[in-house]
């Protein structure tokens, strides 16, 4: 979900994961499925009610591609086209004050058995401006990050992973390219692609989390309300230069996920749970060795209303911050509009003043295909540049699926 700039406490890492965990928000093919995976970028809908849109585009526009897509689909194999685009708009007065990029991608899942499939995505990340979204913050030498996922990176493999699953859906296991923010310590309003655009609210930015790579997944119910979720990283692959790398460094990301929810169905719904991880030591890649703790609790209230509160501590900081507390709440209107206001306090590696941040965005959706999201974000006394004072970003987010 993720890539860090050259230069700051995150480096590129990447996914291997092992051990345990829960039934998907959206039960497909994807297994480990949270709120900004595969599995769920393929459904038009939020899970919770019947979608009412106030349009049918594009699908009206071109009805027989659609309508190919459907049979394909109905066969085993869904698959979409989707664009992305971001700009931002702030009143910085030094380096970059303005950042804009998009993001191609092309995704799916084949269920090529009864309790097994393939998951892909391929996606082209591109900058319209001289820095990107992502990198808005570094550029001015502040340690906070406006537009996650929106970056320069070029042409990425972030998904090919076969997922096993349980006939009863007591476990489910992935293997090959995976992303392990998909599932790692997530909740309803993780995802950039369609809710927060500040990483303070996506998944912890505590946690030195690794990019797309090689890797397993896996998790297992312990009950009939509460999982485990398990992962183990290459802590140094490279989604544009996928390999086997990791055979012959050694490097690894591990995590251990236990968590609460009311039922199977709606575990990114309603969701309490308490994350660990551990990174090595990778001298080649300027990263100390590091380990924190994260926990994490949402209740959506009459399928509407999500509130949230979430925080992180690690040991040197090597992510973002070295602890972080976020809360707020998100909206969910029956035409699939989603609305939210997140609050988050942060300390860095360095420690020194604390940064405190304000997210409010509203998804205004359109049609299955169209959606634009406003927001705002407010950053106060940046963490490593505190002189920039409070910082204000607007910003337009587009999405189109074919």
């Amino acid at each position: 979900m993720r890539f860090w700039t050259e230069g700051l406490v995150l480096r590129p890492l990447c996914v291997v994961a092992l051990a345990c965990l829960a039934t998907p928000l959206v039960a497909q093919s994807g297994g480990l499925a949270g709120p900004s995976s595969v599995a769920a970028d393929l459904e038009t809908g939020d899970g919770l009610t019947d979608p009412q849109y106030r349009s049918d585009f594009p699908r009206a526009v071109a009805p027989r591609w659609f309508a190919w897509k459907d049979g394909v689909a109905d066969r085993g194999l869904k698959f979409n086209f989707d664009y992305l685009s971001l700009g931002q708009w702030s009143d910085m007065n030094v380096a970059e004050n303005d950042a804009a990029a998009g993001i191609f991608r092309f995704y799916g899942t084949w269920a090529a058995t009864e309790h097994g499939g393939l998951t892909f995505k391929l996606e082209n990340r591109h900058a319209y401006s001289k820095v990107a979204p992502q990198n808005l913050g570094f550029s001015a030498g502040a340690g906070f990050m406006p537009g996650t996922a929106f970056n320069d990176t070029g042409t990425l493999l972030t998904n090919l992973f076969w997922t096993q699953r349980d006939a009863e859906g007591a476990w489910s296991l992935q293997a090959g390219q995976i992303d392990v923010t998909d599932f790692l310590d997530v909740y309803g309003a993780v995802s950039p692609y369609t809710a927060f655009q500040n990483l303070s609210f996506n998944t912890n930015p505590t946690i030195n989390a690794p990019n797309p790579g090689l890797g397993l997944a896996g998790g297992v119910w312990l009950g009939d309300t509460v999982y485990a979720v398990g992962s183990v990283a290459d802590a140094n692959a490279d989604p544009s230069e996928p390999g086997l790398d990791v055979f012959d460094h050694g490097k690894l990301f591990k995590s251990l996920e236990v968590g609460l929810t009311s039922g199977r169905d709606r575990i990114y719904f309603d969701n309490v749970h308490m994350t660990l991880w551990h990174v090595d030591a990778d001298a080649s890649q300027g990263r100390a060795e590091d380990y924190g703790v994260s926990v994490s609790a949402s209740w959506f209230v009459d399928n509407r209303w999500l509130p949230f509160v979430r925080a992180g501590v690690a040991d040197k900081g090597t992510g973002l911050y070295k602890r972080s507390l976020s809360t707020g709440i998100a909206y969910y209107g029956r035409n699939t509009d989603a609305a939210g206001l997140g609050l988050n306090w942060a300390e860095g590696a360095s420690g020194g003043e604390a940064q405190f941040t304000a997210e409010l965005f509203y998804r205004f959706s359109i049609a299955p295909g169209l959606q634009i999201t406003p927001s705002l974000q407010v950053i106060d006394a940046p963490v490593a540049n505190p002189g920039l004072g409070t910082v204000t970003v607007l910003g337009l987010r587009t999405r189109v699926v074919f």
